[in-house]
């Protein structure tokens, strides 16, 4: 499996960190070894002194596809969770001011956490999910997908051309405002509606 991901797709997190708001879904990948299952806890890594969560709504792939028109991208997902998407905001600044490519600051050991999954016949609407994460009892991000930049049928019909699709791929859709530094000691508790749907520390 693969874990693609979307940048940018939220306009108040774009602001925030001062990018230029894209005109096409923004991909990067990370490897399945990103990938942090049963509310595991995350190692803060030595090699980054600002590592930032960003919550994101998750699609799993149910089945394979390429060049799949936005009509029939509802198609192929039948569930949706939430994870995080940790990123070395200083790994990936240096890589960026460089013009270098940062998959370093996203793409490390446990830097895809991901939680339960919720069957998409519980949306009633795919455009109105809200999902929110905590960190020690206290939001820190808030999010509705009527906010996106680019929706799920958008975002799987862009990366179908470039990527086949195969079952048991996760695409994190992208971001809300209010990243910020994890500190070790802290709990992270994520939620779609009122579901908590992850739960862990970082050590």
């Amino acid at each position: 499996m693969k874990i693609i991901a979307i940048g940018r797709n939220y306009a108040e997190h774009i602001e925030e960190l001062k990018n230029e708001r894209p005109s096409a879904p923004v991909v990067f990948l990370k490897p399945d070894t990103a990938l942090l299952k049963n509310n595991a806890p995350f190692y803060h890594p030595d090699f980054s002194e600002i590592i930032h969560h960003e919550v994101e709504l998750v699609l799993k792939i149910s089945k394979e596809g390429k060049h799949i028109q936005k009509k029939f991208a509802h198609r192929y997902f039948e569930e949706i969770g939430i994870g995080i998407d940790f990123t070395a905001r200083d790994l990936q600044d240096k890589c960026k001011t460089k013009g270098l490519p940062w998959e370093i600051a996203k793409a490390f050991n446990g830097s895809a956490p991901i939680g339960d999954f919720l069957e998409v016949s519980s949306f009633k609407d795919l455009n109105d999910i809200n999902f929110h994460l905590l960190i020690n009892g206290l939001e820190k991000q808030k999010g509705n997908t009527a906010m996106m930049l680019f929706d799920f049928g958008t975002i799987i019909e862009y990366v179908s051309k470039f990527f086949t699709l195969k079952k048991g791929d996760l695409i994190y859709t992208g971001t809300p405002a209010g990243v910020g530094k994890v500190n070790i000691g802290d709990r992270l508790e994520a939620f779609i509606e009122d579901k908590k749907l992850l739960d862990f520390e970082v050590k």
